[in-house]
């Protein structure tokens, strides 16, 4: 199974429409998104074509596609209108003999560390800057932000394909990798 991932869409319109060409372009099979994906959030400036209401359209029609979990700017008012379940605060990904816990980063990351077994992978959004830290007992990864990378990173997502993973920006190139 080829997945998608990305984080940090803050409501921009113009973010998510290319989040979703490169989601066609990649033929990846299913989209995780690591929450904030509507609300912009108090400390960050307006983003890109800023519509969440656009957002909504969009991702809603992708709906049976997405796996979602819950940013520190999502509310319950977003699940009203999101069609795909947004309000979980983590999910799992079983790669066999790996586990990926999947969060946004405000409450686990890596001065908090969830439950994990050595080897596995703590991916995470939240800081908008891409990361792969290969910790004693665990690796960590970010994959950036979609619409407002920071410390200077690219506006970018993930491709975790046969348990390789790429950070790729939007227009291609890769800028990390990792195999588990």
């Amino acid at each position: 199974m080829k997945w998608m991932i990305a984080s940090d869409i803050h409501g921009s319109a113009y973010w998510c429409r290319r989040l979703i060409e490169k989601y066609k372009e990649e033929k990846a099979d299913r989209l995780i998104l690591l929450g904030d994906v509507l609300y912009h959030g108090p400390r960050n400036d307006l983003p890109d074509e800023y519509a969440p209401k656009k957002v909504i359209a969009m991702l809603n029609e992708m709906k049976d596609e997405i796996l979602c979990v819950r940013g520190n700017c999502e509310a319950e008012v977003d699940q009203m209108v999101l069609e795909f379940p947004v309000l979980a605060d983590y999910a799992l990904l079983d790669l066999c003999k790996k586990m990926i816990y999947l969060t946004h980063g405000h409450v686990y990351n890596e001065s908090n560390v969830p439950p994990m077994k050595r080897g596995d992978v703590l991916l995470h959004g939240h800081t908008h800057v891409p990361k792969c830290v290969e910790h004693e007992t665990y690796v960590y990864m970010n994959p950036g932000s979609v619409s407002i990378p920071k410390e200077n990173s690219h506006h970018g997502y993930m491709i975790l394909e046969s348990g390789e993973f790429l950070w790729k920006d939007f227009d291609g190139n890769v800028k990390n990798e990792y195999k588990i």
